[in-house]
C-alpha cells in the first residue's frame, strides 16, 4: 500500500504564489516518477508537471516557466507555483508510479483569486 499526502493548497491573488508539497509512504521500492496532475470543475484531470527518478521533468505549456517541481528526497517532492492566474485554479493532485502501479493523493484545494 503507497500513501501520497498533499500539502500547501490554498487561496491567493492572481500574480502571487503557493508551495505544494506530497510525501509518500508505504510499500515504496522504486519510484519511477512521481508529478502533480489537476482537475478544475467541469474539466477532465490534467498533467501539470512530473519528475522522474532520473531527475528529468516535464512541464504542460501553460505552466512552463511558472512552475517549478522538484524532489527534496526519493519520497517527497514539491511544486513551486509562481506567478499563478485564475484559470490555474483546481484541485491539485500528487501522483506516484510504481512498477507501472499508478497511486494517487487525495488531492488539495488551489484557488486564485482575479
Amino acid at each position: 500500500q503507497v500513501q501520497l499526502v498533499e500539502s500547501g493548497g490554498g487561496l491567493v491573488q492572481a500574480g502571487g504564489s503557493l508551495r505544494l508539497s506530497c510525501a509518500a509512504s508505504g510499500s515504496i521500492f522504486s519510484i519511477q516518477a512521481m508529478g502533480w496532475y489537476r482537475q478544475a470543475p467541469g474539466k477532465q484531470r490534467e498533467l501539470v508537471a512530473t519528475i522522474t527518478s532520473g531527475g528529468n521533468t516535464n512541464y504542460t505549456d501553460s505552466v512552463k516557466g511558472r512552475f517549478t517541481i522538484s524532489r527534496n528526497n526519493a519520497k517527497k517532492i514539491n511544486l513551486q507555483m509562481n506567478s499563478l492566474k485564475p484559470e490555474d485554479t483546481a484541485v491539485y493532485y500528487c501522483n506516484l508510479v510504481q512498477w507501472g502501479i499508478t497511486y494517487w493523493g487525495q488531492g488539495t484545494q488551489v484557488t486564485v483569486s482575479s
